[in-house]
This record gives structure tokens, C-alpha cells and sequence, in this order.
């Protein structure tokens, strides 16, 4: 099995400035190296057939990509309208401000099989893409933002996948939402 990371997926994990939310000590190439090389710790199903989640225990300092939100950083919380590249609307998005979260104990690599990247206009010279990645706590993923099921239902003319909404896997990535947000240097 063949990975390699998307044009999607690189300027994300790798902007050309680095910032302290991404991953850390390791170039693009190195990252794609280790995925090939390296088992995952455990493979798990995604949202839809095409998708599969690659669990690696954190060989870097990338720190976990949420944090609690609490009484005592509520007042840290920011938001403001983006879009994850210029073919796509801006959606309303919220992050923390001047709060650092732990080092991560694993890396949750989002893949996509070569075929439906195919589908969404992004052909790939490998068998899965790598479309994300999640530094997590805990070898599991954090649900998905509600926005991007909604992008996802919406299809791929408006940057998703066309998987219809799963009202109760929307339901509990509002429930974990409520109670998190990403965080930003």
C-alpha cells in the first residue's frame, strides 16, 4: 500500500511558515516516508467507505490539535469567517488565542483511497491520499467539525465528498464542539 500527501493536505499539515499548531520536526517528505514505512498502532474505519484512519504513536512534539474549553479560556475563544482554500466559500470557524495544549500522543492520519480523490478532482499517483491529520491525546479520532459533514453532504462542487449527513454523527460532533476548539499560536 502506497500513501502520499495531497496538494490538499500539504500547505494544512506543512504551511511554508511554520506555525505551532501543525506538525513539527519533520519535513513533508519525511512525514510520507514514515506512513509508508511504519505500521499504524491501529486502522479504523472513517465516515465513509473510501476513508481510513492510519493511528501512529507521535514520533514529533506536534501538540494536540484541541483544548478544553473551560471557564478559566472562554474569554480566549476567537472567531472569524475562512475558507480552507480559494475554490471555497468561508465558513464561520473558532479557535483559541493565546493557549498552548499538550504534546500529542498520537497522530490520527486521515487517508482517502485513490479512487475517490479521483472523484473529487485530485488524482493521486498512490493507492490512499492523505487528506489530514489529527494530534490527539488518545488513539481514537476526535469527531469532525459540523461544518465540514455539512461541506461533505453539500458535494464535491462545494469542496466535500458527497457522503450525506449522518444526523447522529453530526449530533456528537456538536456535543464534542460545544466543549472544544482548536487552538492557534
Amino acid at each position: 500500500m502506497s500513501i502520499v500527501l495531497t496538494p490538499f493536505a500539504r500547505p494544512r499539515l506543512f504551511p511554508r511558515t511554520p506555525r505551532g499548531n501543525t506538525i513539527q520536526d519533520i519535513t513533508p517528505e519525511q512525514f510520507e516516508a514514515h506512513l509508508n514505512r511504519e505500521t499504524p498502532h491501529v486502522v479504523l474505519d472513517g465516515y465513509a467507505p473510501f476513508c481510513k484512519l492510519h493511528v501512529h504513536r507521535n514520533w514529533t512534539s506536534t501538540r494536540c490539535l484541541t483544548v478544553p474549553i473551560t471557564d478559566d479560556n472562554r474569554h480566549l475563544l476567537r472567531s472569524g469567517y475562512e475558507a480552507r482554500n480559494r475554490e471555497e466559500l468561508p465558513v464561520l470557524v473558532r479557535w483559541f488565542e493565546g493557549v498552548e495544549s499538550p504534546r500529542a500522543e498520537y497522530l490520527v492520519v486521515i487517508l482517502y483511497s485513490a479512487e475517490q480523490l479521483a472523484k473529487e478532482g485530485s488524482p493521486i499517483d498512490a493507492d490512499w491520499g492523505v487528506v489530514g491529520c489529527i494530534y490527539t491525546a488518545e488513539p481514537d479520532e476526535i469527531p469532525m467539525a459540523p461544518i465540514t459533514m455539512l461541506r461533505n453532504a453539500l458535494g464535491v462542487e462545494e469542496g466535500g465528498s458527497g457522503v450525506p449527513l449522518d444526523r447522529e454523527a453530526y449530533r456528537r460532533s456538536v456535543e464534542f464542539w460545544e466543549r472544544n476548539a482548536n487552538w492557534r499560536p
